[in-house]
């Protein structure tokens, strides 16, 4: 690739990365608010209106962007499939989320959260087919660890032994859930944001808050459902929109990656603001957590592409001569100012012939 294309793409992705760390940085209000919102919020009320606060935020800055907002294309019939699957997962995903919040700390579910970086990434992979390198896949292999160990709970220290926290279990099962969600927002990416955003927020928020209504929860009391709905705004509207722009750049898994950092920023919050404390097993859980996202994000810095190279080898025999047209494509690996060339030949050369 010449060396303009390169800059271009580095540019991009540039820009990609920095929308996933705006998405990450919004998400990290995410577990800490709702933990405080949830001592007077039933779970799937706040999930519901979470997601509520984040369709009615972003569709009001749609309209602000008035005439100039249809530059992307919009959601079309051929889309359902993939927005139906986006908002049951919505629901499914925050709902699971809060009531795991209810039996273990903020800071171990914002680390939690980090499990969805694995299941994005075997989703996008198995279903999606998007391409994951051996670095993505050890990275996966320290957050499931990282995922085990804080899916544990030693109130009296390592040394008499781990118990199961119950709380987790709701935690990475919405984590699963996201995962899916991704990968069916990543085959919309393309589409309009803002409309992509204002669908995933009204009708999951309006299907969470109907779940919560028919388990017998109430709506809450000012001004509760406002300050939920706020939260909301920022941790899932304006997270979602960024994390989107991000996904249409860098794919569902390397977008996935760089969001990690939004579990350790929530659990640094939490610290500070809830008073939360440690437990004997956090520490080396998070290291793990930080050596494993730290090789999630150094893949995405890298620029693959494959170069195609035709031969053309012309030979004599029988009186008659021959032309061979062989191809073959190279992938080349990119990496900063350097790059690094891995060569790849498929098995089947393609061979054509001719009589001269």
């Amino acid at each position: 690739m010449p060396a303009g294309g390169v800059w271009v793409t580095m540019n991009k992705k540039i820009v990609a990365v920095f929308y996933a760390f705006l998405a990450a940085v919004f998400y990290a209000l995410n577990a800490p608010g709702s933990k405080v919102l949830l001592e007077n919020v039933d779970s799937s009320m706040l999930a519901g209106l979470l997601y509520l606060g984040a369709g009615v935020g972003i569709g009001g800055l749609s309209l602000l962007r008035g005439t100039k907002r249809r530059e992307a294309e919009k959601l079309s019939r051929a889309d359902l499939p993939y927005v139906a699957g986006m908002v049951l997962l919505d629901i499914a995903a925050p709902v699971l989320l809060m009531y795991g919040l209810k039996y273990t700390n903020a800071s171990s579910a914002s680390l939690l959260n980090n499990f969805e970086i694995v299941a994005t990434t075997v989703i996008a992979w198995v279903i999606f087919r998007e391409a994951v390198s051996w670095r993505l896949w050890l990275g996966v292999a320290l957050i499931t660890l990282s995922s085990i160990l804080l899916s544990c709970e030693s109130p009296a220290g390592l040394t008499e032994g781990l118990s199961f926290s119950w709380g987790a279990l709701p935690v990475l099962a919405a984590t699963v859930c996201w995962g899916f969600e991704n990968n069916c927002t990543r085959k919309l990416s393309g589409k309009d944001t803002y409309e992509i955003v204002f669908v995933k927020g009204i009708f999951s928020g309006t299907g969470a808050v109907i779940l919560a209504l028919c388990t017998g929860e109430h709506f809450p009391a000012w001004p509760y459902p406002v300050a939920a709905m706020g939260l909301g705004f920022v941790a899932y509207g304006l997270s979602i929109f960024f994390y989107i722009r991000a996904q249409a750049g860098i794919g569902a898994a390397k977008t996935s990656a760089y969001y990690a950092v939004a579990p350790f920023i929530g659990a640094l919050l939490s610290f500070a603001f809830l008073r939360e404390t440690l437990s004997a097993h956090y520490l080396p859980a998070l290291l793990i957590m930080l050596a494993g996202s730290a090789l999630v994000v150094a893949d995405t810095l890298i620029l693959r592409h494959v170069h195609s190279h035709t031969h053309v080898i012309t030979h004599t025999h029988d009186g008659s001569t021959h032309t061979h047209v062989i191809e073959h494509a190279h992938e080349h690996t990119h990496l900063g100012a350097g790059h690094v060339h891995h060569h790849h030949h498929p098995d089947a050369e393609i061979h054509r012939s001719a009589n001269a």
